[in-house]
């Protein structure tokens, strides 16, 4: 039945993991040992029930043997204080309760924070490799289910155990005979249990894991379905579905089931010493070594005995899957960041000289690599101001790496990037990005207003920088043509508007923040021919002075610019304008003639 799948060590450091909640959540020990006196204190009061309604039996029966009558003003006062007992309990118990709650939602609250923290400290890499669904899954699910399960487990770890001792001190005082008959079922039933719950936490931690990847192909198949209908590709997804469901199936319900054994298991031996309690019990109550009362008091407790034993034992398998949720959170929190930022910037200096940027960008002898294979191999090359320079070459060339180096989504392994002199490890990340616009091949628009869209991320921005920036794109007629203008809501997934004029809404979008600089990575290479000449003359007029990158594989587009890179496995082969390019007749001249070729 155990899938190859499984990690036969469940937990990867039990200890590691109850370390690192407790450091989780000892900000608020006031409030946890607030609780848990509060737990303690309504525990023992319910205790002493059984205790006083033995000592009512052996009231009533006492004096009806001596006096004939029963001693109700005895029989008042003790249930006087059974009520109160019980009130007190109550009270005490709902306070307890508001208190571990609010407890469990501050937590909750405190880790989905750390997690988005944590998510904007990640260098881009980590969501290169990790899938988005893995990553929504620890912050819905399995906050949720500590969130879920915190509060509630640290009553019962506190009730349970208080019961169980007081349970026991006040048998052991009734008989400690009787006494062992019920403490011999104990370890017996406990040996039993640990091994069922032992091969139990395997599965828990499993079945954390493979919600991850489940959730990770639902996000997948939802985002994706206008691709996965064209390529027919429905029915190899649902089979793909199918087989992570039916393995999320299977760990469910093997650790479900093996936890589930902890109660008949339970039960069994306690019964077993509950009937021999009964016979024992019955004989010394004929001889008088115990009074009746005190019989009934000790049935009761032995009764009642199991339910923190079995509480226990299933609290276990709820705090596997505590720890298991845990686990995945916190190593999600200690994965590796990005580099700390410098605390006090150069380039923060030159602006407070009242220095002009000019845009100069230079990189030097610059090597990079995401894994272990090179992708850039001792790049350099040096960008005068207000130059448009493209960058070119076939598929896995470094084309968008050397931006993502510029922009600082990445670091380079080896070499220098500086920007008006200044190496872009010495600035912040925050000041290095703030100096360029930005427009992607992949647009990306979030469910709100267009004004909304286009203001996103620009500071002090009117209305009318947003009309201005429009109408220099050319987007301007076509919001305005829209049934609510530029107060129309665009979809969650952008779908009520076309491929191409999200892209120029993108455009607008960098336009707007005035940048230093500009990159373009395939920015045009969802809009028509027409569309296309309109963004290429917005960004004639918006380039003009500004130091530019454009990323493109249409070379048409490109004939313009000051400075063409053409790269190939991380080098740069050639450099030089157009026309001089292609009176090498190089590589260049032939990427060009293959496109001009395949367009005629």
């Amino acid at each position: 039945m155990r899938d190859k799948g499984v990690n036969a060590q469940g937990l990867k450091d039990l200890k590691g993991a109850l370390r690192r909640f407790w450091q989780s959540i000892r900000e608020w020990k006031i409030r946890i040992i607030i609780a848990a006196v509060l737990s303690l204190i309504s525990t023992l009061l319910m205790v002493f029930g059984p205790m006083i309604l033995g000592m009512m039996t052996t009231s009533a029966t006492e004096s009806l043997k001596n006096q004939g009558v029963i001693n109700w003003s005895e029989i008042n006062f003790l249930a006087f204080i059974l009520i109160a007992t019980f009130v007190s309990s109550a009270v005490i118990g709902y306070i307890q309760g508001v208190v571990t709650s609010s407890l469990s939602v501050l937590y909750e609250k405190k880790l989905r924070e750390k997690i988005l923290r944590k998510m904007r400290r990640l260098p881009i890499g980590y969501f290169d490799k990790t899938p988005n669904g893995d990553v929504m899954s620890r912050m819905i699910n399995d906050v949720d289910t500590i969130s879920v399960s915190f509060a509630e487990t640290l009553t019962q770890i506190i009730t349970s155990t208080t019961t169980l001792v007081s349970y026991l001190a006040i048998m052991l005082y009734l008989s400690v005979t009787l006494s062992l008959i019920a403490i011999v079922a104990v370890p017996i039933s406990t040996i039993f249990i640990a091994r069922v719950l032992k091969k139990a936490k395997v599965y828990f931690v499993a079945e954390r894991e493979t919600l991850g990847k489940l959730n990770a192909i639902i996000e997948e198949s939802f985002s994706g379905q206008l691709v996965i209908k064209a390529n027919n590709h429905a029915g190899r997804s649902i089979k793909s579905f199918e087989t992570i469901n039916q393995k999320l199936y299977k760990e469910s319900s093997e650790a479900h089931f093996l936890s589930s054994l902890t109660f008949p298991l339970t039960h069994i031996f306690l019964n077993l010493a509950y009937a021999g309690v009964c016979m024992l019990g019955g004989y010394y109550v004929i001889i008088g070594s115990i009074s009746i009362g005190g019989i009934q008091a000790f049935i009761q407790y032995l009764n009642r005995f199991n339910r923190p034993i079995t509480e226990i034992a299933q609290l276990s398998s709820t705090i596997q899957q505590i720890l298991a949720a845990a686990e995945r959170i916190f190593d999600f929190l200690e994965e590796k960041e990005e580099e700390p930022e410098v605390e006090k910037s150069l380039f923060s200096q030159i602006i407070n000289k009242n220095r002009k940027l000019q845009g100069e960008v230079e990189f030097r002898n610059v090597n990079f690599s995401y894994d272990v294979k090179p992708v850039i191999k001792n790049f350099s090359v040096k960008i005068k101001p207000g130059m448009q320079v493209a960058i070119v070459g076939p598929t896995g060339a470094g084309k968008t790496t050397i931006v993502n180096l510029l922009m600082r989504f990445f670091d380079p392994n080896d070499g220098e990037i500086l920007i008006d002199g200044v190496e872009t490890k010495k600035m912040r990340r925050d000041e290095v990005r703030d100096l360029f616009g930005m427009v992607l091949q992949d647009t990306w628009l979030f469910s709100g207003t267009i004004m909304e869209n286009l203001k996103y991320g620009a500071k002090k921005i009117s209305d009318e920088d947003v009309y201005e920036a429009a109408k220099l794109v050319g987007v301007d007629h076509f919001i305005r043509s829209l049934p609510n203008g530029y107060q129309t809501v665009i979809s969650e997934d952008s779908d009520n508007i076309s491929a191409g004029e999200k892209q120029l809404m993108t455009i607008t979008r960098a336009v707007i923040s005035k940048p230093t600089m500009m990159i373009l990575d395939e920015a045009t290479s969802n809009v028509d021919t027409r569309t296309e000449q309109l963004i290429q003359d917005a960004f004639s007029k918006l380039t003009k002075g500004r130091t530019s990158f454009v990323i493109a594989h249409r070379l048409s587009t490109i004939r313009k610019a000051d400075l063409i890179l053409v790269m190939r496995e991380g080098n740069i082969i050639e450099q030089g304008n157009h026309k001089e390019l292609i009176a090498r007749n190089g590589f260049y001249a032939e990427l060009y003639n293959s496109q001009f070729s395949e367009d005629v």
